[in-house]
């Protein structure tokens, strides 16, 4: 009795805050679709991670990503498109929640944290979508209303097919709202990792083969006032090593012909890799403006300053792209929106801020050095293994839940 009151009551209170339907402004995929609920704000890069992994292990799979009833943050996830969707969660009225369900028809739910929203929930199990929970935290189940429907609360986790708790403090909080310990268990947390950015096999050889063992770095997205700073940068480091092949690459793609000339007016040999130009033994600055070759260019320079991180109004790049494939970072202060991975990484010894170009040049003397940037390499793939067991994890309990219904079906 108290279970359905406690509902009946939550229901009561959902129903006098009227029941506006904001339709979605994109259309339903075709194919299997996952949906994951950020309910955390804080942790919207890992969750992007989470995405990226599940469409990179399964063919044609969608994700769709809902975010809090918060209008920053939606910024913080890097730029939505292919198979990742973007919306705001639905409100919790019936009519809200229904006409959700009715549009998106996910086949999988993956909530994570905790602040469960009792209608959303109810209506996505009564409709037969698998549901887990993930990264499941105290903090996430310790709201005014958690304390006031404790039993709705725990009506709300038996829906669960499976919960997976961050911390042994979360495993102990859920088993107090009465899940049974077979019910749950605990991983590591979710943390954003990066992913590993494909390039093409035979550019690599080609381009490894055509540097023959030279020094190089990679400064990539950079912003157009961020181009003289790398370029005073590479002038000063080439005293040290006069080899030092610099690959830049413009945030702005299709500007790589004034990149091109910018360098060229510094003095320095200049090639358009854009063009399909080889360098040879007397380059000194590559220019790219392909996003794609991001892959190619971290995996051939053990050192990598990510731009977008000088200018004030700007807020950097995701250091997991290179950290991922073996490259020492490099970065600015401005780097709003990756704070906590930049953090990370920095804290273990995996990169340095700089500030100006005498920092960047004497930082990059110094670190392309064979020793120094694998040291960094090494701490930059400890951070990134961090997260690896709750991935792996989540990644299997989908693939088997989409299997399922496949047979099912």
């Amino acid at each position: 009795m108290s279970r359905s009151l406690g509902l009946a009551a939550y229901r009561a209170m959902v129903r006098r805050g009227g029941g506006d339907v904001v339709p979605p402004d994109l259309p339903r995929p075709e194919g299997e679709l996952v949906w994951i609920h950020a309910a955390e704000s804080r942790n919207l890069l890992a969750v992007h991670d989470l995405a990226m992994r599940l469409c990179a292990v399964r063919a044609d799979l969608n994700v769709l990503i809902t975010l809090p009833e918060d209008e920053d943050t939606a910024a913080a996830l890097p730029k939505a498109g292919g198979q990742i969707i973007v919306q705001p969660v639905p409100g919790e009225h019936t009519a809200a929640v229904q006409a959700f369900h009715a549009h998106w028809q996910p086949d999988c739910c993956i909530w994570v944290w905790g602040a469960l929203r009792p209608n959303l929930v109810l209506e996505t199990a009564a409709r037969g979508c698998t549901l887990f929970l993930i990264d499941a935290d105290s903090r996430g189940f310790d709201g005014r209303r958690d304390r006031w429907l404790s039993d709705l609360t725990y009506r709300l986790l038996s829906e669960f097919d499976f919960v997976l708790a961050r911390s042994e403090a979360g495993l102990k909080r859920l088993l107090h709202l009465g899940l049974p310990r077979r019910a749950v268990a605990v991983t590591s947390p979710l943390m954003a990792g990066g992913q590993a950015l494909p390039c093409a096999d035979s550019d690599l050889a080609d381009l490894s083969a055509v540097i023959a063992g030279r020094p190089v770095w990679f400064a990539t997205q950079l912003q157009l006032k961020e181009f003289p700073t790398v370029l005073s940068a590479h002038r000063q480091a080439m005293r040290l090593s006069h080899r030092l092949l610099l690959v830049l690459q413009p945030a702005d793609q299709g500007t790589s012909a004034e990149a091109v000339a910018l360098s060229q007016s510094r003095g320095f040999a200049t090639v358009n890799w854009s063009d399909g130009t080889f360098p040879d033994e007397t380059t000194q600055v590559v220019i790219t403006d392909d996003p794609g070759d991001r892959g190619l260019f971290f995996r051939l320079a053990p050192v990598s300053f990510l731009g977008s991180s000088l200018v004030q109004g700007e807020s950097g790049c995701d250091p997991f792209d290179a950290a991922a494939l073996g490259s020492a970072v490099l970065y600015g202060p401005k780097v709003r929106h990756f704070m906590g991975s930049y953090t990370r990484l920095a804290a273990a010894g995996a990169a340095r801020i700089v500030n100006d170009a005498d920092a960047l040049g004497t930082a990059v003397s110094r670190l392309i050095a064979p020793d120094q940037a694998a040291t960094m390499a090494h701490a930059g793939w400890d951070v990134i293994s961090q997260g690896a067991a709750l991935m792996d994890r989540v990644t299997d309990l989908v693939q088997d839940a989409l299997d399922d219904k496949v047979r099912e079906g």
